[in-house]
């Protein structure tokens, strides 16, 4: 049995908004994906509670999504529901140097309130895309900063709708992984701790990063930022250069000729051309260095 028309239900009874057949390439960087076939827009914390409550009971399918950053959806797009944190967006200063924020607050946003108070610690994810949800569920990070330095808690919700908080040691954050990735919550919120600073130096250091990624980066395509982790005593883009990838394409879809570690949008990719380019990346230098590259992209299926 069909079960959407009794999700709607639901929905419209709670006073959730929701889109039908909504193109997912809308809603993530790599500008790729089918439809979902219900995109659920929570706007409070009870709503989303309500919703994961209720899809658990009746057994629907329900997926979670941030920024949409770090993701892949299928031409084939999703079946059931995705809700999206994008509602969960308070920020508030706590005292003088913690700051709780939703999880659909954006980076650039966070980055920029922080900047406000003259709090520092946060500016390696000043141009890092997406969300506060995805970043901890992430441990984001760059320019030797990440998300474990300034994590003080999360909560997060359960499938049964319960309400819980982690303390950062409880997430256990480490290269590009949380203890979010083994289990089935939705982050709702975070606690992050800074430090007091400079206006001006905390600036100076964020535009200097930008600088660095415009530089370096292929910012003009539509991608997930760095498609694969660090492997262990390597740079996946200098691997991938050295095995002569660089610029390779499969349909739309191509090693960035700016930056190795980038697949990329070209220009009219499938979600089908970017998988099928990340498998033959990882299977060449695999190949020709015993090196295996791990995604750091994920695919939502």
């Amino acid at each position: 049995m069909d079960k959407m028309p009794l999700l709607k239900e639901y929905l419209n009874q709670i006073g959730c908004t929701y889109l039908e057949d909504e193109p997912m390439k809308d809603h993530i960087s790599f500008k790729v994906g089918g439809t979902a076939d219900l995109f659920i827009k929570p706007a409070t914390v009870q709503q989303c509670a309500d919703t994961v409550t209720f899809c658990n009971q009746q057994q629907l399918p329900l997926h979670f999504l941030g920024g949409g950053s770090n993701l892949i959806v299928h031409d084939f797009g999703i079946r059931g529901g995705v809700l999206s944190t994008g509602g969960l967006n308070d920020l508030e200063l706590l005292d003088g140097c913690r700051i709780r924020c939703g999880a659909g607050v954006k980076l650039s946003r966070l980055c920029s309130f922080a900047l406000e108070h003259s709090l520092t610690g946060l500016e390696f994810a000043w141009g890092i895309p997406g969300t506060l949800g995805g970043a901890v569920f992430m441990n984001a990070g760059a320019y030797d900063g990440c998300m474990k330095d300034v994590l003080e808690s999360s909560t997060h919700l359960t499938r049964d709708g319960e309400c819980v908080t982690w303390s950062a040691e409880q997430v256990k954050l480490g290269y590009r992984t949380s203890a979010y990735q083994k289990n089935d919550f939705l982050i709702i919120e975070a606690v992050l701790q800074l430090r007091p600073g400079s206006q001006e130096q905390i600036r100076n250091k964020m535009d200097d990063l930008m600088n660095r990624r415009r530089e370096k980066q292929p910012l003009e395509y539509p991608s997930a930022g760095s498609t694969f982790k660090r492997p262990e005593g390597y740079f996946a883009g200098a691997l991938i250069e050295q095995c002569g990838l660089k610029g390779v394409t499969v349909g739309g879809a191509q090693v960035s000729e700016k930056h190795a570690g980038f697949v990329i949008n070209a220009g009219g990719a499938t979600s089908s051309d970017i998988i099928m380019l990340i498998e033959k990346v990882q299977k060449d230098v695999f190949d020709r260095t015993g090196v295996m590259l791990e995604r750091e992209v994920r695919i939502m299926k």
